[in-house]
């Protein structure tokens, strides 16, 4: 529920902190924080300043200085600050010279992608949900210098914990890709996602369900109720938020990382969208394929022919491309089908023509939610205006296809370095109305290179050991 700077204000004398954050480039919620008091109508016009040099994709030494101003919408208070109660803001990032909006601001980016969509008459509201997974382990370690590289986890559920003799031992592990809804105590976590699902409605979000995933070790599922573009964008980082604390808080760590173990399914993060004018679903066709209008179908045509470089935004660490690989349920084919879970665009199953929608399957919780719900709404608009032809529908098993057949399928790409060369190549649809800047994608596709690409193409990993030690 929109609130106004007067509620904020009210919502606020039941704390003694304000909790100011923001977004930086690749997708991690930063803030700093300041006494109660301090928070007063004319803040909310006037911003506070800060230094956006040690921002990562921000400024630089020379031009450090950056204005925060609060969205008095984005107002919560922090379910999980059970000590010291605390008000939460979302901000937007300006420049504190001219007072413009700051062009890598992510979340100034997904905003503008609303505008855009108003703009073309095609519709006037994107909503969102996105389905992120992740794993709740009861301890990780792991170390990478010039002399060693291990990672080492721990979960009381999972299939390597069944002869440990350290502690009582009560069986019912769960074996590789088993994990999908079984009932406690095989479930170990259900009262813990439950505590999930409570402080985020506590912290105002409107949820729908949680569920065990299909790995081991504690692989799980929420979902939040659709939203508009920034808002569900708003929400995601809340959501990561929420359930690492009260993990946390609960003697558990959580990870949101694609892939963190071997042989079993990664964690992805599926988006479902849809157009709306009005009280319309531009998206529903009763007559149509799997109920989609032809728009619906041209907004899958725009996302299938830009997936290479939406995938360097939606699925951006080198860690996605351990996940999108056959035989985990991952989407690997470019195609759209209205039940294969192998493609990378799904039509749900619904004859509710409100829950007509599509369903993007290749992004994963890694991504800066802002930049990759305002692609993904890009990539659909060029569709739409270019009246892109998304061919047609793949309704067969793709992973048993003959091999001639395979080949006439396009699959997403195995790498970040082939994914940041398709951005780099085919960016034009992100630029449209100023939405993306060159700017912004120019700091991104360096920063993935420099920071992601090459810190892991130049290091040794211990599996190499085991197959080239004694070559």
């Amino acid at each position: 529920m929109a609130k106004t700077v007067k509620e904020v204000l009210e919502l606020s004398k039941n704390t003694q902190m304000v909790d100011l954050r923001f977004i930086d480039l690749p997708g991690t919620w930063q803030h700093f924080t300041m006494p109660t008091h301090r928070l007063t109508a004319e803040f909310f016009e006037e911003g506070i300043p800060f230094d956006g040099s040690s921002i990562r994709g921000f400024q630089e030494i020379h031009e450090s200085d950056m204005l925060l101003k609060p969205d008095s919408e984005t107002a919560f208070i922090d379910p999980t600050a059970t000590e010291i109660p605390t008000l939460v803001l979302s901000c937007n990032v300006y420049d504190p010279s001219t007072f413009e909006p700051y062009s890598r601001d992510a979340r100034y980016v997904a905003l503008k992608a609303e505008a855009y969509l108003k703009s073309t008459g095609i519709a006037d509201t994107a909503y969102f949900a996105p389905e992120a997974e992740f794993f709740i382990f009861d301890s990780v370690r792991y170390t990478s210098g010039t002399n060693e590289a291990s990672y080492s986890i721990e979960s009381e559920e999972a299939w390597w914990s069944s002869n440990r003799t350290d502690r009582p031992n009560y069986g019912g592990q769960i074996l590789p890709k088993r994990g999908y809804f079984p009932v406690p105590p095989t479930d170990t976590l259900q009262t813990l996602r439950s505590k999930f699902m409570l402080a985020m409605e506590a912290a105002g979000v409107t949820m729908d369900l949680h569920h065990h995933e299909v790995a081991t070790a504690g692989q799980s599922e929420m979902t939040m109720t659709f939203t508009s573009l920034t808002r569900m964008a708003d929400n995601l980082l809340l959501y990561k938020y929420i359930i690492r604390n009260v993990a946390r808080q609960n003697g558990k760590t959580v990870t949101f990382m694609p892939k963190p173990l071997f042989g079993d399914n990664g964690s992805g993060m599926h988006v479902h969208s849809s157009l709306w004018k009005g009280n319309t679903n531009v998206f529903f066709d009763e007559k149509g394929y799997a109920g989609l209008s032809q728009n619906a179908k041209y907004y899958i045509g725009g996302i299938l022919k830009h997936a290479p470089a939406l995938l360097a935004l939606t699925s951006p660490t080198t860690n996605s491309y351990r996940r999108l690989v056959p035989g985990y349920e991952a989407p690997v084919n470019i195609a759209y089908s209205q039940r294969n879970r192998s493609a990378i665009c799904r039509i749900p199953t619904t004859k509710n023509p409100k829950a007509k929608r599509v369903e993007f399957r290749a992004p994963d919780p890694s991504c800066n939610p802002y930049l990759a719900f305002a692609a993904i709404l890009m990539a659909g608009l060029d569709g739409i205006t270019n009246k892109i032809d998304p061919g047609q529908p793949q309704d067969r098993d793709l992973y048993a296809l003959p091999d001639e057949e395979k080949k006439l399928i396009k699959q997403v790409p195995s790498s970040l370095t082939e994914v940041l060369d398709a951005l780099e190549a085919d960016h034009d649809f992100l630029l449209k109305n100023n939405v993306f800047t060159k700017d912004l994608l120019e700091e991104y596709i360096k920063y993935k290179r420099v920071n992601e690409v090459d810190a892991i193409r130049l290091r040794p990993t211990p599996h190499e050991f085991s197959l080239y030690f004694d070559c």
